[in-house]
């Protein structure tokens, strides 16, 4: 058998599109990352009590944060989702494929890529929701909130993207730390257990405030 020589052809550009797209695919995952993280914290702080969160919603209200990062975490959002629905397989032949990969390779890392594309798709459709409903109702206090998770559905709504917010961070977080190198693979089994203990708070927490929000008595 012959081997044909390289010579023989022309050389391949190579481009670092793909590259600089990963890129920012990871930057703007990381600085969602660190906003839901916050956003979870300040929404949280209903917990030691209304005025707490009232207080420092009026902060970014004063100082316009929140009318300014509002439509910027939005862009980002849907920016991510672009980025990442390069990878996402959105065909039903092309999900096929990737089930009967993931079951053939047998690795958990693969299935956590699975989970993540799953909840991407639910929380694209659940994160505008919310987003929409939050921003065209400001200024943002406890007592809207709570009427909010008390009136509807609006309780099952978050019980739903709790879970599926903090699952997609989670995994992109550990992801990102083994993608570019941050944990290598000696460091992976323990790093996983602590994000996964991780995920499991913020989850905790998530659902213990919405349980705040349902009790807190409406003026």
């Amino acid at each position: 058998m012959s081997i044909p020589s390289i010579a023989t052809h022309k050389p391949v550009v190579s481009c670092k599109c793909a590259a600089y797209l990963d890129w920012l695919q990871m930057l703007s995952g990381a600085c969602l990352i660190m906003f839901m993280w916050a956003h979870l914290c300040l929404v949280s702080s209903v917990i030691i009590g209304p005025g707490v969160m009232n207080a420092i919603a009026e902060f970014f209200e004063v100082t316009k944060m929140v009318h300014f990062g509002g439509p910027v975490i939005f862009m980002v959002f849907l920016l991510h989702f672009v980025l990442a629905a390069r990878k996402i397989p959105f065909t039903s032949k092309q999900q096929g494929v990737m089930l009967a990969n993931a079951k053939r390779m047998h690795h958990q890392d693969t299935w956590l890529w699975v989970v993540q594309a799953v909840t991407a798709m639910i929380i694209l459709i659940m994160g505008a929701i919310h987003m929409w409903v939050v921003l065209s109702d400001l200024p943002i206090t406890a007592q809207k909130s709570a009427a909010r998770i008390q009136n509807g559905l609006w309780m099952l709504f978050y019980l739903v993207l709790l879970p599926m917010v903090e699952l997609h961070v989670g995994i992109g977080f550990y992801r990102i730390m083994i993608k570019w190198g941050i944990i290598d693979s000696k460091g992976r089994f323990g790093f996983k257990k602590k994000e996964n203990m991780l995920t499991a708070i913020m989850i905790g927490i998530g659902v213990i405030t919405l349980l705040r929000f349902w009790f807190l008595a409406i003026k």
